[in-house]
């Protein structure tokens, strides 16, 4: 798996949906600690209640996809996780190892893979400059 910044990350949502597939999104905006991590993952995820927020207990929520609706597959769409990935990047490195062991697993599974997309969040609209506002002198 490798992280790709760049990577747009609505195609691949709509993708998924238009396909059938449970779309799960992780923002990690903001995280910066293990706890912080599990806590985000906990929420956004609404994992079951057993995750235990530890990482043996996120690897197991995530090889045990049962809390989920069944689907021909999974997308796990997490972004702003470059902030984490600096500032923890050990802890990032076994958060990519459980996501990868997950995927893994399910790869060949007759119950719907599971993917995980680490991307950018997707880049705001600017808005459109209007005509130029008069200055203190300008009326």
């Amino acid at each position: 798996m490798t992280p790709d910044p760049q990577q747009p990350l609505a195609p691949a949502v709509a993708a998924a949906e238009e396909a059938g597939w449970a779309v799960l999104r992780l923002d990690l905006d903001g995280v910066r600690s293990k706890a912080e991590l599990m806590r985000r993952c906990g929420e956004a995820l609404a994992l079951p209640e057993w995750f235990g927020g530890n990482w043996d207990a996120l690897a197991d929520c995530l090889i045990d996809l049962s809390w989920l609706p069944g689907a021909p597959g999974r997308l796990l769409a997490v972004t702003s996780w470059g902030g984490y990935a600096q500032a923890r990047p050990g802890d990032w490195a076994t958060f990519e190892d459980v996501l990868e062991q997950a995927v893994d697993f399910w790869r060949d599974s007759t119950e719907g893979a599971l993917t995980v997309l680490l991307a950018a969040p997707e880049p705001r609209p600017r808005p459109k400059p209007g005509p130029p506002k008069p200055g203190p002198h300008q009326r």
